[in-house]
């Protein structure tokens, strides 16, 4: 390992990494950091900067506190649920991997509907939509292209 990022921070990381890749405006790339700390700001919470959600976002800082991971879970639309472990946070986490599957603007409502579902069924809803994606002959070089 040897790069100093804790195995909270790379957990941490990941999930914030992944908000910033899958959640964002419609016909644009991912928001930048100052635009998330200034939103986070203008929805009324605690003030952070951009280096401040970088390190998050690379695993450099791993406990941020509960009212940073609640204004940065309230900006990106998910529960606050989602950087935890517990059953609501697996279905907070199931739920930004389905829109991540589900990237395509014309399947957009269908994850909306999604939303409250239970792990289970939305696993079982991505795995019907790959299963219909292998029958139309659309593979992995099909896929909407991922923005970093």
């Amino acid at each position: 390992m040897g790069d100093g990022v804790s195995e909270e921070g790379r957990a941490l990381a990941e999930k914030v990494d992944r908000l910033f890749r899958v959640i964002h405006p419609e016909g644009r790339g991912s928001y930048s950091l100052r635009e998330v700390a200034r939103g986070v700001a203008d929805m009324g919470g605690p003030s952070m900067s951009a280096s401040f959600l970088q390190q998050l976002r690379t695993g450099q800082r791993d406990n941020p506190g509960i009212k940073y991971l609640k204004a940065i879970a309230g900006f990106f639309g998910v529960s606050p649920a989602y950087f935890f472990d517990d059953d609501e946070g697996v279905r907070a986490q199931a739920e930004v991997t389905l829109l991540e599957s589900m990237r395509d603007n014309q399947v957009r409502s269908v994850a909306l509907r999604a939303s409250g579902l239970s792990p289970e069924t939305l696993r079982t809803v991505q795995a019907f939509i790959e299963r219909a994606r292998e029958l139309e002959g659309l593979d992995e070089e099909d896929q909407p292209e991922q923005r970093v």
